[in-house]
Formats: structure tokens, sequence, C-alpha cells
């Protein structure tokens, strides 16, 4: 009777961990560049005392999504999409440099460009601060052209480039903060073949038909693993009953 609560204590456990995933994809099904998570359930051996045969199915992310989520037209000067792999380069909260494909770009009060978190655009020197201007225009390298407030459009120039990268996915994972970092907390080098679309951005990947799916599949294994785990009981119940009688 131990070993089977056992088995499905801990069957109910990874699967708990598998719906989190799930939870996760559907709350930012419309998170502009958002890719989705990938997990799955693995074999992992069993350490310890008894048989080398013992495994366990564990509930481990598999990575992401690469998949380009579609891109919507917004017509906004500071709304970009990333066309392919590749990312925009943020400051991140403590400093470092991290890595997103969220392209509803803002200005705060002080005339830098952050991301819609808050979070610096990086340029080729550093964080990118526009002044104060009539137009603005990022092209399809990164190089943003603004013209200045009170001027003709003769006299636009350039005031900065939005560094892109490109770095190998499988060197990179997503922070608790949401962004993606370098495994080794290095920085990316900038990519030139990276490039964007003005004016658009980028939808999440998530396919919310397929997720809720998951969702209730994952449910249903969740139920008949506690049902396991009450039928076990009921079984040591009646086994006391039947010992106290005799």
């Amino acid at each position: 009777m131990d070993r089977s609560v056992y088995i499905a204590m801990t069957g109910a456990t990874q699967t708990m961990r598998a719906q989190d995933a799930v939870s996760h994809n559907l709350a930012n099904a419309s998170t502009v560049g958002f890719k989705a998570e990938l997990s799955a359930f693995q074999s992992v051996p069993v350490l310890g005392p008894g048989a080398n045969t013992r495994i366990n199915a564990v509930a481990e992310g598999t990575g992401q999504d690469e998949t380009q989520g579609s891109v919507q037209d917004t017509g906004r000067s500071l709304d970009v999409a990333v066309n392919g792999p590749g990312w925009i380069a943020v400051q991140a909260a403590d400093g470092s440099e991290a890595y997103t494909r969220a392209g509803n770009l803002q200005l705060d009060a002080e005339g830098n460009l952050t991301d819609s978190r808050g979070d610096p655009v990086m340029g080729t020197g550093g964080p990118i601060t526009i002044p104060q201007s009539s137009q603005i225009t990022i092209g399809k390298d990164g190089t943003i052209s603004t013209v200045p407030m009170g001027q003709g459009p003769d006299t636009i120039a350039a005031v900065g480039q939005i560094k892109l990268v490109n770095p190998d996915p499988t060197q990179m994972s997503e922070g608790s903060d949401g962004l993606m970092h370098m495994n080794d907390g290095s920085t990316a080098d900038a990519d030139d073949t990276v490039t964007l679309t003005s004016g658009a951005l980028e939808a999440s990947n998530v396919n919310p038909s397929s997720e809720l799916v998951k969702m209730i599949s994952l449910s249903r294994q969740y139920e008949m693993q506690v049902r396991s785990i009450k039928t076990s009981e009921d079984d040591s119940d009646a086994s006391t009953k039947l010992l106290q009688t005799s």
C-alpha cells in the first residue's frame, strides 16, 4: 500500500508541475513576442538502495517553441517586430544585458527608449536616449532616425541603433524577470543579419486551443492519481478492520 501511495503521490506532484507550464503559456497567450514554454515527462533513475531499473517520471522544461508568432500591423512608429530568429537587447533590472522579442517600445519622461516593462533598450553604445522630436522612425536594421522638434523633414538624423542579437537558443534561458539571459552570464554580440519590421508587433506563438486540451488532459490525470491515493487509504482502513476483527 505504501508503495502505491508513493507512486501516485509523486505522479500527482509532477502532473502539477506540468500544469504550471501550461497555465503560464495560457496566461501569456496575448503577450507580445511571447514564446511558448515546452515541457515533457522524462524518465529519471531513482537513486538509493534497490533495483537499478527503477525510474521516476519527472516533468521538465525542454526549452521554448522558437516558431515566430503572427506579425500584426499597428502603424505605431515605436512598434517593431523581429523578422525570424533574433532578439532585441535591453538592460535588466540588475544592470545586465538581457533579450526580448516584445517590440512595443516606448519613451519615458527623460526620452529613454524602453520596452513595455520599462527596461532600457540597448544600442551599440549603451541605453538609447532620443531627444524631443516631431517624428521618429526605426529602420530595418534598427537605426533610429528623428526629425528635431520644430524642424522640417529635411533635418532628419540618426540618433542611435537598436542592438539586435541572434545567439544559439541552447545558450539562453528565461530568467525570473521574464527576459532571456545568456546561460554563462556573457553578453551576446550584435548580429547584422537580424532585421526588424517597423509599425508592427509579433503576437504570442501560444496556441490556446492546444494548451487547453493539455490542461484538461493533465487535470484528468491528476484526478486519477488522487483517486488512487484515496483507494489505497480505503484498502488500508479495510485491512485494519479485518485484523481487529480477527
